[in-house]
């Protein structure tokens, strides 16, 4: 049995491909264009593709606004209107029309934790599943899913944190929000399992 998967703002195919290779019915949508060369990708407004239906939905909604490392830039650029449109985005994709939704993002600041309602179900970090990196990384889930569990020895004594490091540069923001292999591995493996385990209940 194969899933129908949407993969909402992702351009590098990191974790659509992961589930493409487990054969499964996957679709990206990003503004950007894709660097995957195996999964289906849309690039444009993702918006009507949460409302069309899903076995599941895997979301990484843009957190400039959001995360609480930058929070100190919102309140003195009184960006309330940029920080409230981001809220209602990340909502829309924890909404998707689909039975079982994970939506990724970093910490979250108070002022968008009161717009969306819930802190994140669990968090993780990279090395935890081989990626030798430290980035806190959150998880709403929906549906049904059940954290993620780790996947690697490493005791993060090694984990550098490489995003934060990043130099100036065009590229920066897109290279900062770049997922990480071992984690999609995970997902792919876990969630997929308990995707179709709970559309197996349903049927």
């Amino acid at each position: 049995m194969t899933l129908r998967i949407l993969f909402a703002c992702e351009y590098s195919g990191t974790v659509g491909d992961a589930f493409t290779r487990a054969g499964h019915d996957v679709l990206t949508c990003d503004v950007l264009p894709t660097e995957s060369a195996i999964t289906p990708h849309h690039q444009g407004d993702v918006l009507p593709f949460l409302r069309e239906r899903w076995d599941l939905v895997i979301a990484h909604p843009p957190c400039t606004y959001l995360a609480n490392s930058g929070v100190r830039w919102r309140v003195e650029r009184q960006e309330w209107a940029e920080v409230r449109a981001g809220a209602e985005f990340f909502t829309a994709c924890l909404n998707a029309n689909a039975y079982c939704v994970a939506v990724e993002n970093p910490v979250h600041h108070k002022y968008a934790r009161e717009i969306i309602g819930r802190g994140p179900d669990f968090t993780l970090q990279p090395w935890q599943h081989g990626d030798d990196e430290r980035k806190r990384t959150c998880f709403w889930l929906r549906g049904g899913l059940s954290p993620l569990v780790p996947t690697s020895d490493l005791d993060g004594s090694t984990a550098e944190v490489r995003v934060h490091r990043m130099p100036p540069s065009a590229d920066r923001q897109k290279e900062r929000s770049r997922f990480f292999p071992g984690v999609a591995a995970a997902m792919a493996n876990q969630w997929a399992d308990q995707a179709l385990f709970l559309k197996d209940l349903r049927s």
